[in-house]
């Protein structure tokens, strides 16, 4: 089990480990080190020697007992166990606030919910060095799955499988309709999921929004020799000769949050200044879904219509928090 003593470079690179191990372990003993790291427990009791002379020289340049590791030495001789009771610099390392390991950590858990994150393992365990690790607690997040989750591991399946999908989908109108499509591409937008294939029905290439699917089921069924023609571009939403144009203004800034509506490439303006686009939606329900992901920062300024419908639904939406729906105060 023992390995052989060690040259300098490999010692360092033993130290460099162990230091970590024991602080995430908290309290160790000396016989789970040695097998974690298949080593003699010599070894570990004399790289904990060497830990405890080791630390950063103070503005003095030489050491005082403060600029040096410290070990619970009467624990170890006493019980075997390893406990670091003083580190150095590493206390003194930038850490996330707690405000900043709650984002992660909700990140975190929405990547662990999804369903080609094999290795849970590893998310769970940067979960926990995270909240460990922050300079206050986190505040408690969880990130809910949903259908779509289940959807994106069946779909992505029928791609590599070469098979044919069938779903209820609702479409812009608000009508189920079942629909039978060649799966030829998984893509994500922002909290969103995208599948783009060709759809038999329509006998032309679609997306097709996930989380507007329902009665999602595989088949076997091979997809059809018009599906391996069909050339997908670089750009989520695709321009078609039904689509309709609106012109919007909006901050220079947010453009790189509507490039997948665009066109042609982006305008060139002064940062903070204020740029006409015109985008190519498919229907008025895309245009509204748009305006109110970017409430505040898009203004649809052509078509007449379009202003309009947009400006209805806003008021509809108002018009639902009507102040006799409250008790008066």
């Amino acid at each position: 089990m023992a390995s052989s003593t060690p040259h300098g470079r490999d010692k360092l690179a033993f130290l460099l480990s162990l230091v970590p191990y024991l602080m995430d372990k908290g309290r160790v003993s000396v016989a789970e080190a040695a097998r974690h790291f298949g080593v003699s427990e010599t070894q570990i009791r004399d790289s904990v020697n060497l830990i405890a002379v080791s630390g950063v020289p103070g503005e003095t340049s030489s050491y005082q007992h403060e600029d040096l590791f410290d070990i619970d030495w009467d624990l170890l001789e006493e019980r075997d166990e390893i406990v670091i009771t003083h580190l150095v610099a590493i206390d003194d390392s930038p850490r996330f606030s707690a405000r900043e390991a709650a984002a992660l950590i909700a990140g975190l858990q929405y990547l662990s919910s999804l369903p080609e994150q094999a290795d849970r393992g590893v998310l769970v365990s940067l979960l926990a060095k995270l909240a460990h690790g922050a300079s206050g607690k986190p505040s408690e997040v969880a990130v809910g799955s949903s259908d779509v989750d289940g959807f994106v591991s069946v779909i992505r399946d029928a791609v590599a499988a070469g098979t044919q999908i069938e779903f209820d989908y609702l479409n812009s109108r608000g009508e189920m309709e079942r629909r039978s499509v060649d799966p030829l591409r998984l893509e994500s937008l922002d909290e969103d999921w995208y599948l783009r294939g060709w759809d038999h029905g329509r006998e032309a290439a679609r997306t097709f929004r996930l989380d507007r699917m329902s009665a999602l089921v595989p088949t076997a069924k091979p997809v059809s020799s018009r599906a391996g023609e069909v050339t997908l571009g670089d750009k989520l939403f695709e321009p078609s000769a039904t689509d309709l144009t609106v012109v919007v203004e909006l901050d220079s800034n947010a453009l790189p949050l509507i490039a997948d509506y665009l066109t042609t490439e982006s305008p060139k303006s002064a940062p903070g200044a204020r740029t006409r686009v015109t985008l190519h939606l498919a229907h008025t329900h895309g245009l509204k879904r748009l305006v109110a992901g970017l409430a505040g920062v898009v203004t649809v300024l052509e078509p007449a219509s379009a202003r309009t419908r947009v400006a209805d639904w806003a008021q509809a939406a108002l018009d639902r928090y009507d102040s006799s729906d409250f008790p008066s105060q």
